[in-house]
């Protein structure tokens, strides 16, 4: 593909982080590729996504050099501009990121020479029955050891905007969009409607719509289930409801997920992809949709979802299940799939897993 334009996501509290983009710089100049810095914290304030995206001379291709926070950062640039995603891992987890530090130069290379493949995922959108703001006398408790918080969200032109159907919000959640209590004593107490009907109404800690990547995340924390993020589905989950009911909900894309404050709440912070947004009061609600555009994420080799997790998750194998025998392959097929089976998505072993560097 052709690369005149690279963004540079860089966790500028890591070292290995920061010389890595030394070398990002270097591969573009001797590409002849113009490299800017996307810096979110400029000048004492916090851009938006927009700012970003126009500061950075609308990039071709985003690169982001930490770990899946910073991954975050990078997706909520690339949205916007319909962008390339790269995700170098340079963090503990790397869930979402995609290529190893030793692996740069080659990945680089990889994208130019479109030797890659594009991941589709899902995002959520968001409406709300009013602007999300983040009250005065909350705004040093929310920084408090972080940096500047993001601006307030923007309401997206050319939308309609009526009094059943909510603001249109320029919000885009790679992960997932949190209502949480703000008070230690005191739970939030939200209905919650799927495709427009009332579920239930919780008392809880929290409660979240997650996509398919993001039920790896805070989802999974909560005991939500694990999603592939190659499926197309939303995921509720509440956090510590106090009800009997605590399983999470899985809806089709189609279906949205709403969430009322109700009248005798305590307020409800709103966090998407773990960034404080705004503060809603009783009455207020916000409704989470699948958003009509993607994120459109590099990947250099096969994708080996399961095999991450096993890893991430530190998987072992229950000792009464391998107690009596061998542990099982990695892999339990060798060839190529029969023909009635050749539409699934079912890779022997001797195909490489590995990036195609």
């Amino acid at each position: 593909m052709e690369v005149s334009r690279l963004g540079l996501v860089v966790h500028g509290g890591r070292t290995q982080a920061v010389d890595a983009a030394q070398v990002v710089r270097a591969w573009c100049e001797e590409n002849a590729v113009r490299c800017t810095d996307i810096d979110v914290w400029r000048d004492g304030g916090r851009r938006g996504a927009v700012d970003e995206v126009a500061a950075a001379g609308d990039p071709d291709l985003i690169v982001t050099l930490g770990g899946d926070g910073t991954f975050l950062r990078g997706a909520r640039v690339a949205a916007v501009h319909d962008a390339l995603l790269l995700g170098v891992n340079l963090g503990r987890v790397g869930f979402l990121t995609e290529v190893p530090a030793c692996g740069l130069r080659s990945a680089l290379d990889a994208v130019l020479d479109d030797r890659l493949r594009v991941d589709s995922r899902m995002l959520l959108a968001m409406r709300a029955s009013c602007r999300l703001q983040m009250p005065a006398d909350m705004e040093a408790w929310a920084r408090y050891g972080r940096g500047p918080l993001l601006p307030p969200p923007q309401v997206v032109p050319d939308c309609t905007v009526d009094a059943e159907w909510g603001i249109p919000l320029d919000v885009t959640a790679l992960n997932d969009v949190v209502l949480e209590k703000l008070a230690r004593d005191r739970q939030v107490s939200v209905g919650v409607y799927v495709s427009g009907r009332l579920l239930a109404s919780y008392s809880a800690d929290a409660l979240l719509v997650a996509t398919p990547t993001g039920s790896t995340a805070y989802s999974f924390a909560a005991g939500g289930p694990v999603v592939s993020p190659r499926a197309e589905a939303l995921v509720f989950t509440p956090v510590a409801p106090h009800m009997a009911f605590n399983r999470s909900v899985v809806t089709a894309p189609d279906e949205p997920v709403g969430l009322r404050v109700l009248e005798r709440s305590g307020p409800a912070a709103v966090s998407v992809d773990g960034q404080l947004r705004g503060v809603l009061r009783a009455g207020n609600w916000i409704g989470v949709y699948a958003a009509p555009r993607r994120l459109r994420a590099v990947r250099l080799g096969p994708m080996d979802f399961y095999g991450r997790l096993r890893d991430r998750m530190n998987l072992t194998d229950a000792p009464a299940a391998v107690a009596d025998g061998s542990p099982p392959p990695l892999w339990s097929v060798t060839t190529p799939p029969p023909g009635d089976l050749a539409h699934l998505a079912l890779p022997s072993s001797s195909e490489d897993t590995s990036p195609r560097l």
